[in-house]
C-alpha cells in the first residue's frame, strides 16, 4: 500500500490520559498542564522545522503565509485567531510541509480543545510521519501524533475511532520498549466493540504490512459486511486478495476501488 492510500484509511478512521489498558487517572487540568509543558519543552524543533520549511517557500507562497501571520497577530479575540490558525494550517499542508501543518493545528486544538480538534492534529501528524523519511522528523510527528490521539481519547473515550487511530500511530512508529502497543490495543478493541468496522479495517492493515494475507481478507471481509459505505475497505481487500493470489477477488474489489 502506498503511503496516499494508507492516510485515506487512516483520515477515514476518524478525521484520528494513558494506554488503553491502563487509563491515565490524572485530573484533566493536570494532564493539560503536563501537554502544555511537553509541548513547550519541544518548541525549539517546532520553530526550527517552520525556519528550514520557510526556506522552501516560493515568494507568492512567502507572501501568504505573511499574511496570514500578520492577521493572526492582529486578531483580538480567541475565534478570530483559531480561524485564522487553521487557515495557516491548511495552507502549511498545502505546501506539503506536513510536520508545520501540525504544529499549528496542535495549536488550534490547544486552544478549541475539543477530541475533533485533536483528532485533526494528530492525523495531520500521522501524514508526516508517513511522508517522512529523515528518523528525526519522523520521531516529531509521531510523538506529537500520540499526544494528540491522546489528548482526543482523553475528551471523548467513548469515540472508538481515536483508539483506533492512536494504535495506527504505534504500528507505524512502534515504541522501543513495547512493540506490540498497536496489535494488542486492537485486540482489544476488537473483543469490547466487535460490530466496529474501523478496528476490523485496522486490524486488516496491520496484516497486510506483515504478509498475513488470509488474516487480511477476513478481517477486512468483516468490515465490508459491517459498512458498504466506506470507500477504503475495497482498495484494501483488492491488494490484501492480491496478496494472497486471488486475481479474481482482487479484480473485483479494486473496480469497487475506483468506483468510489
Amino acid at each position: 500500500m502506498n503511503k496516499a492510500q494508507i492516510l485515506t484509511v487512516f483520515v477515514a478512521a476518524g478525521l484520528f490520559s494513558g494506554l488503553y489498558f491502563g487509563f491515565d487517572t490524572k485530573p484533566d487540568k493536570q494532564k493539560a498542564t503536563e501537554r502544555s509543558r511537553s509541548l513547550q519543552g519541544e518548541s525549539t524543533s517546532f520553530e526550527t522545522l517552520l525556519e528550514e520549511a520557510t526556506t522552501h517557500l516560493s515568494p507568492a507562497q512567502a507572501a501568504e503565509v505573511a499574511d496570514i501571520e500578520k492577521q493572526i497577530q492582529a486578531a483580538t479575540e480567541a475565534e478570530q485567531r483559531i480561524k485564522m490558525l487553521k487557515s495557516l494550517s491548511g495552507l502549511w499542508y498545502d505546501f506539503g510541509q506536513l510536520p508545520v501543518a501540525g504544529g499549528f493545528a496542535e495549536q488550534v486544538a490547544e486552544l478549541e480543545n475539543a477530541d475533533s480538534s485533536w483528532s485533526i492534529a494528530g492525523g495531520t501528524f500521522f501524514s508526516g510521519l508517513l511522508a517522512a523519511k529523515d528518523p528525526t522528523i519522523r520521531q516529531y510527528c509521531a510523538t506529537h501524533a500520540v499526544k494528540a490521539f491522546e489528548s482526543a481519547v482523553s475528551l471523548a473515550p467513548e469515540k472508538v475511532e481515536h483508539r483506533v487511530n492512536l494504535a495506527l500511530v504505534w504500528a507505524e512508529n512502534p515504541p522501543p520498549d513495547n512493540p506490540m502497543q498497536a496489535v494488542l490495543m486492537l485486540r482489544d478493541l476488537e473483543s469490547k466493540h466487535p460490530e466496529n468496522p474501523s478496528v476490523y479495517n485496522a486490524l486488516g492493515r496491520l496484516a497486510i504490512k506483515t504478509g498475513q494475507w488470509q488474516r487480511a481478507t477476513e478481517r477486512l471481509e468483516k468490515a465490508w459486511s459491517l459498512d458498504k459505505k466506506n470507500p477504503n475497505t475495497p482498495c484494501l481487500l483488492a491488494q490484501a486478495y492480491e496478496g494472497a493470489g486471488n486475481i479474481a477477488k482482487s479484480t473485483e474489489y479494486a473496480a469497487l476501488c475506483k468506483g468510489k
